[in-house]
């Protein structure tokens, strides 16, 4: 089982933290050579060992560890508050930034649009018509609408990307979660911010400026299970409107791949469009179709099964290789 949890670290290490945060990548190689931080994490179903609820439990329940050679240290000291987060919090990122490559996708469908988002945590992700977005000498500003100050998402995109020309009108949305999160709920904004990593304060800044956007007209999230409540939340948008389920690193989280294959047929028989940004391995059938070799550091955005791009996890870059 040690050894199962060490090589999760160090692929996070590797994939995943190199080159966006230095601390994480330290910290998770150290807990990848730690018996004692091993043994910690052996006592968490797997589902609860990953590093991102992991380090943010010890940042939430503890704060920052100055570096990897006072992590021992601190878990010792604090482990019960740390093993109390790790059991009633989930890594719900809820990642605006996200938006920036879901908009290339949205743009294009027949307006208006209804959305459903699945595992919406607080529903950040609900509003990509009230962000702004600069794709590298492209910029699409946020609308003038009276709410606060929009944050505006960078995101990289290659030639072959369809940037946007306008924002999506959309005149339905709604979110389900497992686990909803309450954009009015002081506590589980702070978790959200604690999710961010250390190094990435301009990202933090955005979050924070989704939030006071978000809580001016709260996004409807609902507590329901994407596997059993999908089809009687879409049945409650108008018929006349396109509508649309979404999900950006949501179905990772279900472990048997008889469900997620579940949820993709169930997505299909709606009738609505499904867009779907995973890691490759989330769903296998669509991977296969991809030209050339798979990511590992990416996620893969796909329409209706069919893969359209490779994405960077938090929004950050757009690597179109569909058809525009």
């Amino acid at each position: 089982m040690s050894d199962v949890i060490a090589e999760r670290y160090r692929r996070f290490a590797a994939d995943e933290a190199r080159g966006h945060s230095p601390l994480y990548e330290s910290l998770a190689n150290y807990v990848a050579d730690s018996d004692k931080l091993l043994m910690f994490l052996g006592a968490f179903p797997p589902d609860r060992q990953q590093p991102n609820l992991f380090f943010a439990a010890v940042r939430y329940a503890a704060g920052l560890p100055r570096d990897a050679r006072t992590l021992d240290d601190v878990v010792e000291r604090h482990a019960w508050k740390i093993a109390t987060v790790m059991r009633t919090r989930t890594t719900q990122t809820n990642e605006p930034g996200r938006c920036a490559v879901l908009l290339p996708v949205l743009s294009r469908l027949p307006p208006p649009l209804a959305i459903l988002e699945v595992g919406a945590a607080a529903g950040l992700c609900l509003l990509p018509d009230h962000y702004g977005y600069d794709y590298g000498g492209y910029r699409l500003a946020p609308p003038e609408d009276g709410r606060a100050i929009a944050p505006v998402f960078p995101c990289t995109a290659n030639e072959r990307t369809p940037l946007p020309k306008a924002l999506p009108r959309i005149a339905w949305r709604h979110g389900i979660d497992v686990n909803p999160l309450s954009v009015g709920s002081e506590a589980d904004m702070d978790w959200l911010a604690t999710l961010v990593w250390p190094e990435q304060s301009a990202r933090l800044e955005r979050l924070k400026t989704a939030i006071a956007i978000a809580r001016q007209d709260p996004p409807p999230v609902a507590r329901g299970d994407l596997r059993n409540d999908l089809e009687v939340a879409l049945n409650a948008a108008p018929s006349r409107l396109t509508r649309v389920v979404f999900h950006t690193a949501v179905l990772g989280y279900v472990r048997a791949r008889s469900d997620r294959d579940a949820f993709a047929r169930i997505v299909k028989s709606t009738g609505a469009t499904w867009i779907s940004n995973e890691m490759p391995g989330v769903f296998p059938d669509i991977a296969q179709k991809v030209p050339g070799p798979s990511r590992s550091d990416r996620f893969l955005l796909a329409v209706d099964g069919e893969p359209l791009a490779w994405t960077s996890p938090h929004g950050q870059s757009i690597e179109w290789f569909g058809a525009s």
